[in-house]
């Protein structure tokens, strides 16, 4: 991700009191499954992401 794409999406998790890294996980793990044959467990795995107890970014 870019320098702008990224200063964009920090300002959209702090307008809407959304976790950074979170999303950014969340981003990377669709990136992982984007180009395979089979996307099996890709469900599974954003769902653990979104359950797990990340710390809010410092601000």
């Amino acid at each position: 991700m870019n320098s702008t794409d990224q200063q964009l999406l920090e300002t959209l998790c702090k307008q809407y009191d959304v976790s950074f890294d979170k999303v950014s996980r969340l981003l990377e793990t669709i990136r992982e499954y984007q180009f395979r044959d089979r996307r099996t467990g890709v469900y599974e795995a954003l769902k653990e992401i979104i359950k797990s107890d990340l710390k809010p970014q410092q601000k």
